[in-house]
C-alpha cells in the first residue's frame, strides 16, 4: 500500500505494504512537507471513526485462534486473567485488536512497532550501567508495521483504564488525547535532532522527577523510583525458591510455576543454553559462563503470554550469587498477518532485534535460542529493577501524567527506526489528530467492553473454561 492510502473500517483486514524501509536522505523540510501532503488523502478526521468490520469478526473465534501455540492446560488461566475487567481483557487481546486496527486508515509509514503497546507495557528498569530509566518493556509482538497501530492501541488503553477507574468518559478521552499530544510534540522535537542524538535520548530517573509539574507529583515519583531501585533480580529470588535436599530449587506452584519431568528434558535445556550463549556478544558470553544452571521450571507470566512456553532458570555463580533468567517463547507476531512476516526465521531474534531497536538501553542478557522441538525463545533477566506505577484508583490528573510519559517514550522509540519528520509533518502542530484519536479511543473502548462481555458469555455457556486465581 502506498503512502496516503485510506482504508475503510467496513472492509476486512488485509496485509498492508508500507514505506519506511529505506534510509531517508531528503531534507527535514522536504520530509515535513511530504507528511503534510498525506493529510489530503488521509485527513486527521478519518482516524476518529471506528467501524467494526462487517464480516470475519467474531471475538471469541479470534481469541481461540490465538491459542494455537499455547499449552492447553494454561489457556483457562489466560481467560481467567482476561475476565477480571475490560482492561485486563484488552491486555490479553492484542491479536484481536491487531485484526481491528488493520481495517483502519493508514498513512503508509512504517516504524519498528511494539505491537502490544498498552500503558502497562511501560515501566522503570535498570540499564547495563545500573541507571534507572523509563521505557517500553514488552516486545513479544514487535514487528515493522504502521506507526498508527501503536499510537491507537496506547490511546485506547488509557481510555479503557480510565473507565476501569470509574472516571468519566470526558476524563477518559482527555487521558487518551494527552497521550497522543505528548507523542506528537516530542516526535517533532526529535525530528530536529541528528540520528545519534535521537539514539542517545532517554528518560532517566532524574528526568522523570524533573518533569513533575508540582511538589506533590515530584514526591510521588521519588518514592516510586526509590522502590524500583531495590527491586533487583534477587528481590524475586527468595519468593519462588527454597531449600530441597540441601540444594536451592524453584518451588512448584501449579499451574503458575511447575517443573517438567519428561525424559531428556534437561539435556534439551543444555543444548538450548548452548544456542543461547552463541546469540550473545562475545563479552557477554564471558559473563554468562560465570554462572551455572541450578534449576528450571515453567512459569505462567502476564496475560497475553499465558499459555505459551515460558521457563524461569535459576543460576548461581561460584560464590552462590543468584541469577534469574526468563526463557520466553516467541511465537509469530500478532501483526504478521497484516503487516507481513518477520525477516528473521527465529522469532526470538525478531523480539531481541526489535527490543534493541526501540529501547534506549536493553538487558545485557538479552538473546535468543531454539528448543529441540522447534519452538523459538528469547531470553532476558527476570525483573531487573523492573516496575510499573499502579493504575488502580488513578485519578484523572494522574492518568494524564502517565499518558504524557508514555507518549514521549513511544515517540522516541518510533523515531529510532522511522522517519520522525515525515510523521511529524503529517501530525502537524495543532491538536486535530490528538482529538481524532481521543474520539476513536472512546469508541473502541465501547467495542472492547462488548468483547469482554462476549468472553463472559462464552464462559457462562461453557464454550470456554476460565480459571480465576486469587488476587
Amino acid at each position: 500500500m502506498a503512502p496516503g492510502t485510506k482504508r475503510s473500517g467496513k472492509n476486512p483486514p488485509r496485509k498492508v505494504k508500507v514505506t519506511g524501509d529505506e534510509p531517508v536522505f531528503r531534507s527535514r523540510k522536504e520530509r515535513l512537507s511530504a507528511g503534510e501532503q498525506l493529510r489530503e488523502s488521509v485527513p486527521h478526521s478519518a482516524h476518529a471513526v471506528w467501524n467494526p468490520p462487517r464480516k470475519h469478526r467474531n471475538p471469541i473465534e479470534l481469541l481461540e485462534q490465538s491459542n494455537r501455540y499455547r499449552l492447553p492446560d494454561l489457556v483457562p488461566v489466560r481467560y481467567g486473567r482476561m475476565l477480571r475487567s475490560p482492561f485486563t481483557f484488552l491486555r490479553g487481546s492484542a491479536s484481536l485488536m491487531a485484526h481491528d486496527l488493520a481495517t483502519t486508515p493508514l498513512t503508509g509509514i512504517r516504524v519498528q512497532a511494539c505491537g502490544d503497546c498498552h500503558l502497562l507495557n511501560f515501566g522503570l528498569f535498570a540499564t547495563p550501567e545500573r541507571n534507572l530509566i523509563f521505557d517500553i518493556n514488552d516486545f513479544d509482538e514487535t514487528l515493522p508495521a504502521p506507526w498508527e497501530w501503536d499510537v491507537k492501541r496506547l490511546a485506547i488503553s488509557f481510555a479503557v483504564a480510565a473507565r476501569d477507574n470509574r472516571l468519566s468518559d470526558k476524563e477518559a478521552r482527555s487521558a487518551a488525547v494527552e497521550c497522543v499530544r505528548a507523542y506528537r510534540e516530542h516526535l517533532r522535537k526529535l525530528s530536529k535532532l541528528n540520528p545519534l542524538e535521537v539514539w542517545y535520548d532517554c528518560l532517566d530517573a532524574q528526568a522523570i522527577i524533573d518533569l513533575a509539574p508540582n511538589a506533590e507529583v515530584r514526591k510521588f515519583r521519588e518514592q516510586v523510583i526509590a522502590k524500583a531501585k531495590i527491586r533487583i533480580g534477587d528481590y524475586l529470588y527468595p519468593k519462588i525458591s527454597g531449600e530441597v535436599g540441601g540444594r536451592r530449587r524453584l518451588i512448584d506452584q501449579p499451574p503458575i510455576l511447575f517443573h517438567v519431568y519428561e525424559k531428556g528434558f534437561l539435556q534439551r535445556v543444555q543444548m538450548a543454553l548452548q544456542d543461547y550463549r552463541l546469540s550473545l556478544p562475545h563479552e557477554r558470553r564471558v559473563l554468562f559462563d560465570r554462572y551455572r544452571l541450578e534449576d528450571i521450571a515453567v512459569k505462567a507470566v502476564g496475560i497475553g503470554s499465558v499459555g505459551t512456553y515460558c521457563f524461569v532458570g535459576l543460576f548461581f555463580s561460584a560464590e552462590n550469587h543468584p541469577l534469574l533468567l526468563q526463557f520466553k517463547e516467541a511465537c509469530p507476531s500478532v501483526l504478521a498477518n497484516y503487516a507481513g512476516k518477520s525477516e528473521y526465521e527465529n522469532q526470538g531474534q525478531r523480539v531481541v532485534t526489535g527490543q534493541r531497536l526501540m529501547q534506549s538501553s536493553s538487558d545485557i542478557f538479552l538473546g535468543w535460542t531454539r528448543g529441540r522441538n522447534g519452538r523459538h525463545f528469547f531470553v532476558r533477566q527476570l525483573r531487573d529493577m523492573k516496575m510499573s506505577a499502579p493504575i488502580e484508583g488513578g485519578t484523572a490528573s494522574r492518568m494524564k501524567l502517565y499518558a504524557d510519559l508514555r507518549g514521549r517514550t513511544l515517540a522516541r522509540a518510533h523515531a529510532k527506526s522511522g522517519d520522525s519528520a515525515l510523521i511529524s509533518g503529517y501530525l502537524g502542530k495543532s491538536d486535530t489528530f490528538d482529538q481524532a484519536i481521543g474520539k476513536f479511543a472512546l469508541s473502541y473502548a465501547d467495542q472492547n467492553a462488548k468483547d469482554h462481555a462476549a468472553l463472559l458469555a462464552a464462559e457462562k455457556s461453557g464454550r470456554i473454561q476460565a480459571l480465576r486465581e486469587e488476587e
